[in-house]
């Protein structure tokens, strides 16, 4: 056995310690709400006395798996691909058991700012902050909402429809493993995926858009990634996001609605609310205010309740503390687009195709090369059908390559004639 294979041995043992290790921590489970909050707040609001909610958060004892994230991280080997992959997960893991001691306090938002970021943030490549982005999403949305609403009225789909529609979908894609899609009374977000069982939020009505944006963002990325990281033969925490990974998988996700033709400008504008309402709680907003803003931006109470319960998950409810996770989005949809824009230039298209091998950060895919190459990482069994359709995929991106050279700011609307007439 030579020094490569021994030190691929070495590091697939570290990888199975970390995943032993981390095999408690629930990050997004221990911050979560139960349903009947939702309830019992909306009947107060309605006959006008609302109540701050009062969630409970179950305490643990991390101190035995920092220790382990410890050891693991000292062994690998910093020069070596894998050896940087294991220390960087391992160190992603350790600070989500710290974020997980503070829950209930101001410090949550400390933490979970190094995990996720925050609002004031810059995009890539230059770009606006975080904040800049959403505010010009919602504005464009709030341009647009009456005259979109009359092309496209409004109608929702039975939640067992959509479940049993998703469940034949994923069953022609996941051909060699079995996704049960179910419906589950007690998720305030619309849905939850995993690598074995997507959740539907259940008593209410999705729209075609939700439908399809359920399918290509929960099945055919989350769940997806977590089957393929299940095949890999020797990282076996691929199949697990790490908190370093989830701007990178929700972007991804995210940019699987926009290429698929799935994402739509109220996507776009509740995306955009979150970010702008986490940046209102860190500012000193409290609960109920963020829930107003929510109810004022057009959203129905029941959804109004959901979006301000994400801002508030593990921290205070008066103000002045956030959960920072939904920043996550339009910096990874960006980072992600910039990232498939930058594999058309560069006729690395096979590149990107790496990205569905596991739940992977977007650096992970270029510093992984090697053990791609050696196999040591293995190629996706699964890819969306967007993905599988590569020349569609390099149409888009290479319009969208050649269109963003066009300043809007210095067209005119003589400038859209086309031809003379005659």
């Amino acid at each position: 056995m030579g020094a490569g294979d021994r030190l691929l041995r070495h590091h697939a043992a570290l990888d199975a310690r970390m995943v032993a290790a981390v095999r408690g921590i629930r990050l997004l489970q221990a911050v979560s709400w139960p349903a009947r909050l939702q309830e019992e707040f909306l009947t107060a609001w309605r006959v006008g006395r609302p109540r701050m909610p009062r969630p409970e958060y179950a305490r643990g004892e991390w101190s035995a798996v920092r220790a382990e994230l410890e050891a693991v991280r000292a062994a690998a080997d910093p020069d070596d691909p894998i050896g940087c992959y294991l220390r960087d997960t391992a160190e992603s893991w350790h600070l989500a058991t710290r974020l997980l001691d503070a829950v209930g306090s101001h410090r949550v938002t400390a933490w979970s700012a190094r995990l996720f970021g925050r609002p004031v943030e810059m995009l890539p490549g230059d770009g606006p902050s975080n904040i800049e982005a959403a505010r010009h999403f919602v504005a464009i949305a709030d341009e647009l909402d009456q005259e979109l609403r009359a092309v496209e009225p409004d109608y929702e789909l039975p939640a067992d429809t959509v479940r049993a529609e998703l469940q034949a979908a994923v069953d022609r894609l996941f051909t060699d493993h079995p996704v049960r899609v179910e419906l589950d009374p007690d998720l305030i977000a619309k849905a939850a995926a995993g690598p074995t069982r997507i959740r539907l939020r259940s008593h209410t009505g999705f729209s075609e858009y939700d439908r399809n944006q359920l399918l290509v963002h929960e099945a055919f990325v989350h769940t997806l990634t977590g089957l393929n990281g299940r095949e890999q033969p020797q990282l076996k925490s691929m199949a697990r996001g790490s908190p370093r990974t989830t701007a990178t998988q929700e972007g991804l996700a995210t940019f699987a609605e926009l290429i698929s033709g799935a994402m739509d400008i109220e996507r776009m504008k509740r995306i955009s609310l979150r970010i702008l309402a986490i940046d209102m709680a860190i500012h000193g907003a409290d609960f109920i205010q963020v829930f107003r803003f929510f109810l004022e931006a057009g959203q129905p109470p029941k959804e109004s309740f959901a979006s301000a319960q994400r801002v508030f998950r593990g921290v205070p409810l008066g103000g002045g503390a956030a959960f920072t996770k939904d920043t996550v989005y339009l910096h990874g949809l960006l980072a992600v687009h910039t990232f498939f824009r930058w594999c058309l230039r560069h006729r690395q298209l096979a590149r990107a195709r790496r990205l569905f091998a596991g739940k992977m950060a977007l650096e992970d895919v270029g510093r992984l090369a090697p053990a791609f190459d050696s196999g040591a990482v293995a190629p996706p069994l699964y890819l969306p059908p967007w993905m599988r359709r590569a020349n569609g995929l390099a149409g888009v991106l290479a319009f969208s390559l050649f269109a963003n050279r066009i300043r809007l700011d210095q067209v005119q609307a003589d400038d859209l004639v086309l031809g003379q007439g005659l």
